[in-house]
């Protein structure tokens, strides 16, 4: 029998934390503690032991160096953010994934999966694999987008676009956009006929 994933919810609303957890009723997800306090997850951590950890937008939405920075014990957990309310894509970037409040049971899911499977393979996630906002710049850029296509197409203003692009470059080691385009290509980011050759 395969061993339960203990997630931790760390979300200000009641209702919103008893509707995460309502949805991982019948899953591989045990929901061992929920909280609207990050500080009572971490003092009781070794109590817990999550291997996830959700949290909800608004809590994290005054950290500008990440959520692993702030609370260095998360180390070793999936993050998760639950996106409740218009969010930094500064912060973003330091989550293993995103779900959205108006997310299905079925895509929640999915990117939980994801998020635990990336994060098995690459346990140095946070320094190394791009979020999923750096794919979508890195899959436009492929595609041959401007930074302000990129930056009309994604909603987010051109600083952000090149904020990312910086960063893709800094993970990826790669600069050219030829050099990104193969990138995207061997990483399955992106399908060949996608590309303007």
């Amino acid at each position: 029998m395969k061993r339960l994933v203990r997630v931790a919810v760390v979300e200000p609303s009641d209702i919103i934390c008893e509707g995460v957890k309502s949805l991982f009723v019948g899953s591989e997800y045990d929901v061992v503690c929920t909280t609207t306090n990050i500080n009572h997850l971490i003092d009781r951590l070794p109590t817990y032991s999550p291997d996830v950890v959700i949290v909800g937008s608004q809590l994290v939405a005054n950290l500008s160096q990440g959520v692993r920075y702030a609370y260095p014990n998360l180390q070793g957990v999936v993050l998760i953010l639950l996106s409740t309310t218009v969010c930094d894509d500064e912060i973003v970037r330091y989550f293993d994934n995103v779900v959205n409040i108006y997310d299905s049971r079925e895509q929640i899911l999915r990117k939980m999966e994801s998020a635990i499977e990336q994060n098995q393979t690459n346990p140095y996630s946070d320094s190394h694999d791009l979020s999923e906002r750096e794919r979508d710049v890195l899959v436009l850029v492929a595609k041959g987008m401007a930074n302000k296509e990129i930056a009309d197409k994604l909603n987010i203003s051109i600083h952000t676009v090149m904020s990312h692009r910086k960063n893709i470059a800094h993970k990826t080691g790669i600069k050219s956009v030829a050099g990104l385009t193969v990138y995207a290509l061997l990483n399955n980011l992106l399908d060949a006929a996608d590309v303007n050759m």
